[in-house]
Parts: C-alpha cells; structure tokens; sequence
C-alpha cells in the first residue's frame, strides 16, 4: 500500500496549490486526478492581488508573471452591440481606473494580472512535483474510510483498470463543483445548483484591428438571444491577445441541452465579432451551469475540502480561482504544524471556521454581480422580449438629441459605473478577517469604515487582518512588509524598543519548537521604516508587537512588553490549541 502524509483528491488550482504548498512546507503528499493531464481550457483567468501575494512567498511570483497578461492588456471592459459595432459603454478594469489606481497600489506589491487557469495550473504543479510533490494522473477517487489514525483512500487506475489504496494522515477533496469527496462526506450545503444554462466556445481569430488601439479582455456584446448566465449578454472574453479568444452564449437551462455544431459555432463567434468573413478556428466548445451553492462547514474528521468543490458560482468579480488557492494558502501551513507536531489537531477545525465565511460571501458577491446587469438593460430600455430590429432602435434612440435621451444616457453611465462592485471589488478580494482560536487576541475597537467596504480596502494591524503592506528598506532594498513574513513561518515584527521581544520570541522558539522570525526595524537595524509606511499603519507605540501567522495574518497584539513571556507564550499556545 502507498502511504504518505496527505492525497489531495483533484489538479485544479485549489489542489495543485495545496500540492505546492505542503511540498514547501516539506510535507510528503500525493496529488491525484482522473484526467489525463491538467486543464485543457481557458476556464478561469483572473488573477487578483491576493493570489500574487501568496505566489510571491511561494517563490513562483516572476513564472507567473512571464507567462500572464499585464493589467494594461485587461484595458477596459466594453459594453457593445458587437465587437465591431456601436460601443454602449467602457468601464476601465480596476486598477486600470486612474481614480482608484492609487488605492490599488497602497494595497499591494503585487498587481491584478490575467492568466488563464490552462497556462497556472502546470506552474503550481510543476513547481510543487519539484520540491517533492507526488502527482499521479489517470487516477480517479473512488472512496475513503476514515479511522483514528488516518484515511484509506481507494483509488482506479484508469488506464490498466485496476484499483488500489493509499494511506495517508489527512484528505484534501479539491475535485470541482462536482465533488464526490463533498458527496462521500455529506457536507451541509446551502443555495442552489443549475439556476441558468451557458456555453462556452474557445477559437482562434485575429482580432487585433479591432482591439488592440483599445485594450480590453471583456466585451459584453447586447444582441438577441445573446444570454449567458441568464444576464441577457454575451461576452467574448480574451484568453491570450489578440488571438485566442472564448465566447460565453446562454440557453434555456429548463430545455434540453443544446448541441452546437462547429458551423453553428463559427456562426455565433462572427455575430458577437460582426464580421461575417472572419477566419475562425474552433477549439473547444462545452456546457455549464450559474450556481449559487456552498458548503457551511468545509471538514470532517481528517477530511477537508476547497475549492469549487464547496464554493459554486458563476465567474463573476474572478473570485473562483483566487478564493481556492486562498483555501490552500490556508490549510496548509495549519497541516503542516500538526504533522510536524508543532501544533495540536485542534488547530485543523479553524480552517472551516476562518474559510466558510468566505466561501458564502463570494459566492453571494458573484451571484449578486450578475443581478447587476439589471440597471444597464433598464438604461436602454430592454427587456428581453424585443426583436433584433426593436433591440437596435432603442439602443440608437441614445443619439437621439432630446431631453429623454439624454436622461437614459446619465441612466446608462451610472449603471455602467455600478458595474464596479464586479470589475473593481478591491475590498471583495482584501477585506477578509478571520475569526477563530487561530487568532489569540481580541480585535481592538476599528473607526467604522468610511467608504463601501465591498469596493475599497481597509489596512488594519488588528488581530485577524492581514498584514497591511507597507514599503519598507532592507539591507538598502525596497521591499514590500509582506516580504518580510510567510514563508511557512511565524514572524514578531517590533520596533527598536522592542529589545525584550527579540530575547523572549529567541527564547520562546527554543521552549516550544516553534520558529519565531523576529524582524526588529528601526535605525541601525536590517530593516528602517524609511516610508513611515508600517508607522502610518501600526500607530501603538513602540514597546508594541505583532505575532504573524505563516498565511500573513495578524494572529496576536502586545501593546507593552508587561508580563512578555507569559503572554506571548500564552498567545502563540492558544493559536496552535496547546493551550
């Protein structure tokens, strides 16, 4: 029988991640898929500030950016009668938005990029095979049997039919929205499957005359019949500029299935395009359903599931991908501290009490995104109910110089705008706080937000938010805070007061086996605060310190070094549940 630490059931982003993870937290683990290969489309694609920052402490950030499309590429996102047709509307992609770019910039080292799920899952998988993961293919999961020791996972050979088991201490269950580890388990979900029906068709053509003086990766076209997702548009989204291309069509979910020949399919592509003579390739075309599903409780015993396998939704705000690979950054270090026994099991039940939140509020957020679309057709005056011809007059009634036309246009241009809560949820993708025994002190009173926080990010150095970034100076270097923790580690950051923290967090490691980085910064240490970035954020005084988890959250808060021993060993006991 083989045996190692922990199978990870599913390649996607959320268990190639995993797979990574663990092997750089040197964890023995074994990653399994029923394909023959990783993703084989486009699927995913947007890669959030979040998602580079933890691929910045995974040491992959620079493969990740070679192969992606920079934020200028992401352009605008076009609202359009076809892409060579009347434009409705544009709506710059987040930090492509010259009011909000600042905001981005603060919140971050790292910037949005896009990179289609087919071209990031190998370099998850191939970096994570590297430093020791084991991935089979052709593998498929067929059941697992739990016991006080560990899980005995029973598996098929697809290409000689034979099946065999593998033992291991902990199961990850990252097999899609179709989980059967979810099934095996019977986690409690809640919402909704199939609420509406969409095609998708991958293609090759040249588009560069028609997008490359005006960059942009979405174009929502308004044409009949156009319904992805029960919105009541198509969208042509690009995958690689400016020649790989993926077109999202809607049908009746309540109707059979619809079977789209590759001629129907070239015809679909050339009326979104409007160039009925353009030289199209069909890649690939399949199905897929809207969801508004999720898991409230992502574990059982030594059995924990992420991914899509626990939050479905439609791809809305770019929140699938990015919100699994955060579901590993996660759970990962928390096994890796168990395995190690550096930590006690109990650790293990934080994961779906700091995750499960999440996984409900993006997917509200997604399905939400989609309700949105709402205000642009009120604006133009569609229902759904009209003909191409009735379609056309009312959107060309918006050059109409009248008082009633010029009223629709201000309609159009604030619910164009509001499409923001989907292309430029910076608080959506920043704003998660964690609440659990992994988070030893309790949050400090916060000003109420000012500003909507599903939009805007908000820096806290209150226990249960991440780390802010801050620029600071290492060694002459710029760098961002964020580089100065992670790396499957805790970290105590503290000021030049702070002697007595360096000598209990060097004291404590050697009483707990716990590695503590202490990064003392000040004048005539190895990192200044030469901004007043860190100052600005973490204004507590001197004689105070942070306790960071390896994941970058702010676990625990000293004001004053009163009782430092005995508090922060208290502290980091309680995070680890060996209290």
């Amino acid at each position: 029988m083989l045996e190692t630490d922990v199978v990870i059931i599913g390649s996607g982003p959320a268990g190639s991640s995993a797979a990574l993870m663990l092997s750089s937290y040197g964890i023995k683990n074994v990653i399994i898929t029923k394909y023959r290969w990783l993703a084989d489309s486009p699927r995913a694609h947007y890669v959030s500030q979040r998602t580079m920052e933890i691929v910045r402490d995974l040491g992959i950030e620079s493969e990740v950016i070679a192969k992606a499309s920079p934020k200028e590429i992401m352009g605008d996102v076009v609202f359009c009668t076809s892409l060579s047709g009347d434009e409705i509307g544009r709506l710059p992609y987040g930090m492509n938005n010259p009011r909000r770019a600042t905001e981005y910039l603060e919140a971050s080292p790292s910037e949005q990029c896009d990179l289609p799920q087919h071209l990031f899952e190998p370099i998850l998988l191939s970096n994570g095979a590297a430093r020791g993961s084991h991935a089979r293919f052709d593998t498929e999961y067929l059941s697992h049997n739990q016991d006080l020791e560990g899980v005995t996972v029973k598996v098929l050979d697809r290409l000689t039919g034979t099946s065999y088991e593998i033992r291991c201490k902990y199961l990850i269950g990252a097999d899609g929205a179709g989980s059967k580890v979810v099934r095996d388990l019977n986690l409690p979900m809640a919402g909704q499957m199939g609420k509406s029906g969409s095609m998708s068709i991958i293609f090759d053509a040249d588009l560069t005359k028609y997008i490359a003086h005006r960059p942009g990766y979405l174009w929502w076209v308004v044409q009949p019949g156009a319904n992805i997702g029960g919105i009541g548009l198509g969208l042509l989204r690009m995958v690689r500029p400016w020649n790989e291309w993926q077109i999202v069509w809607g049908y009746d979910i309540d109707q059979p299935a619809p079977e789209l020949t590759v001629d129907q399919a070239i015809g679909v592509c050339r009326q979104l395009i409007g160039d009925p003579e353009i030289d199209i390739r069909i890649r690939s075309k399949s199905l897929w359903t809207v969801n508004e599903m999720y898991a409230t409780q992502y574990a059982q015993g030594r059995v924990f599931c992420m991914g899509d396998a626990v939050h479905r939704h439609p791809p809305s705000n770019g929140l699938g991908s990015n919100t699994s690979i955060q579901d590993a950054y996660n759970l990962c270090w928390k096994l890796a501290f168990v395995l190690r026994g550096q930590a006690d099991p109990k650790l293990l039940d934080t994961y779906s009490e700091e995750r499960a939140p999440v996984g409900e509020r993006i997917v509200k957020r997604a399905n939400r995104s989609v309700r949105d679309f709402g205000p642009i057709f009120e604006a133009l005056g569609l229902d759904g109910r009209y003909s191409a011809e009735e379609m056309q007059a009312r959107i060309g009634s918006l050059m109409h110089a009248d008082q009633a036309a010029a009223d629709r246009r201000a309609m159009l241009r604030n619910a164009i705008e509001f499409k923001s809560y989907e292309f430029a949820a910076l608080g959506v993708e920043t704003n998660v706080r964690y609440k659990s025994t992994a988070i030893a002190s309790v949050e400090q009173t916060q000003p109420l937000p000012d500003r909507d926080e599903d939009l805007h990010y908000f820096p806290s150095c209150a226990p249960g938010h991440k780390l802010p970034h801050g620029w600071v100076v290492r060694k002459g270097s710029k760098v961002s805070t964020l580089d100065l923790i992670g790396g499957g580690r805790f970290s105590l950051l503290c000021w030049l007061q702070g002697q007595l923290w360096v000598d209990i967090a060097r004291r404590l490691s050697e009483d707990t086996n716990v590695v503590i980085e202490v990064i003392r910064i000040g004048p005539g240490q190895e990192i200044q605060d030469a901004y007043g970035d860190l100052a600005r954020i973490w204004n507590c005084g001197e004689q105070a310190c942070l306790l960071i988890r390896p994941d970058g959250y702010i676990a625990w808060e000293a004001l004053d070094t009163t009782a430092a021993y005995d508090t922060l060993r208290q502290g980091l006991m309680r995070i680890l549940s060996r209290a």
